[in-house]
């Protein structure tokens, strides 16, 4: 199996071509994301839409069916209608931007139950902020000085497990990346040079970064992997601030404030993922001290943040997005998630040579695993992925196809969409 959570997923197996159905999420009337009263439920309605939006009329670009992880490649997410509104609103009017940021920082932080927070450019930009402020503290001359310190309290200590691609963040920020392969390892490799620790939360999860995969295909992580929280320790123990990446992990890997209350000195949350904000928002939270020595290398000021703006219309819409989060059912929206997977592998159960599957991913909630008999559809994976893309609508899918993203009604035409083209593709055989 070859993964790349930006790219697609390619198994391989004896007899049969596959790939990954993951259907994970329901937009119901009034707990999805990016609901508005005008957007039909019909799948015709639907289907005609997009073929005629904004994207297709302006610029000549086809949208595609949203049965995906919330991906920036691919869109990122939606908001709701209400989080738009008052985006809409924010527009109108003209605000001190530091204010704005300092007031909006106290407001998450109390949702949150951290000392403060940071509105920032996505999660990776938290994550770039977040390092920059371990480095600089509130000396301006080091603020200037980033992204070359000039001294020796600049290293970044990951265990080997919780590195992945966009760790490359703290190197922005100007941190010498030191990896640990064991404990001992990690306990030698901390000194007086260690200026700050970086933990994966995803990193509990599975073995591979990426979105929630069937647990089949992501082994569960070993007893060699330390737990987020034994670093939290370690850090505590040394002096070493902690800083905890659960950008992808909202809302089910982790729970909204649990590394904060495990006493992560740092956490960076998406605000365009699970909290259903804008696409280009983030948050960095934690400890007082930490936070306003990031906020001064952030936009507006001229640090090494200066170019991550957010916008005055983003801040109020994460703002509002997280909101509704903190008030909404968790536990009923995942269910609705797995409701949804079941709807559409029965919907396929019935097309000659396909098989959809309902199987748990390492989130805890649902996907639908379809594979199929080349001798009935002869179509490899890259074949089905390219031909999917290329159809009317476009569907398109990263590791697992996900139904977290889709509207109600929006279900039935990707049952018609794979159950059209399978078929198709079938008939040829």
């Amino acid at each position: 199996m070859t993964v790349d959570r930006r790219g697609f997923v390619i198994r391989s197996g004896a007899g049969a071509a596959g790939l990954t159905i993951g259907l994970s999420g329901c937009g119901t009337g009034d707990g999805g994301q990016g609901v508005g009263a005008e957007w039909p439920t019909d799948p015709d309605a639907l289907e005609a839409r997009y073929r005629d939006n904004i994207y297709t009329r302006l610029l000549g670009v086809r949208p595609h069916l949203p049965a995906h992880e919330h991906v920036s490649r691919l869109g990122g997410g939606r908001m709701d209608a209400e989080v738009i509104a008052a985006m809409a609103e924010a527009n109108e009017f003209f605000v001190d931007m530091n204010e704005l940021l300092e007031a909006a920082g106290a407001r998450i932080a109390e949702r949150l139950g951290t000392e403060a927070a940071l509105v920032t450019a996505g999660g990776f930009s938290a994550m770039v902020l977040g390092a920059a402020g371990c480095l600089t503290g509130t000396d301006p001359e080091r603020v200037h000085a980033l992204p070359l310190p000039t001294w020796p309290r600049c290293e970044c200590l990951i265990q080997t497990p919780h590195r992945f691609g966009y760790d490359r963040a703290y190197r922005d920020a100007g941190m010498t990346i030191v990896e640990a392969e064991t404990r001992e390892d990690f306990r030698a490799a901390l000194s007086e040079r260690t200026a700050m620790i970086a933990a994966l939360a995803t990193a509990e999860r599975q073995t591979m970064f990426a979105p929630p995969a069937p647990v089949d295909w992501a082994p569960a992580p070993g007893p060699e992997v330390m737990t987020v929280r034994e670093q939290i320790e370690i850090g505590r123990a040394a002096g070493v601030p902690v800083l905890v990446d659960m950008a992808s992990d909202l809302p089910t890997g982790v729970g909204l404030v649990e590394f904060v209350e495990a006493g992560a000195d740092l956490i960076v949350i998406s605000g365009g993922k699970g909290i259903g904000g804008p696409q280009s928002s983030g948050i960095l939270a934690g400890r007082a001290h930490l936070v306003e020595a990031a906020r001064l290398n952030a936009s507006p000021n001229d640090g090494i943040g200066r170019g991550m703006k957010v916008g005055k219309e983003e801040i109020v819409g994460l703002l509002v997005a997280l909101d509704r989060y903190v008030a909404r059912d968790v536990e009923s929206w995942v269910a609705g998630w797995s409701d949804m997977a079941r709807r559409i592998a029965a919907g396929l159960a019935d097309v000659p040579g396909l098989t959809a599957e309902v199987v748990a991913n390492t989130a805890g909630y649902e996907d639908v695993e379809l594979t199929w008999d080349p001798e009935v559809i002869p179509l490899t994976t890259e074949e089905a992925k390219a031909g999917l893309m290329a159809g009317e609508p476009r569907l398109a899918y990263l590791m697992t196809v996900r139904t977290r993203l889709l509207r109600e009604g929006e279900d039935a035409l990707v049952i018609r969409r794979l159950r059209d083209f399978f078929t198709e593709a079938g008939s040829g055989a």
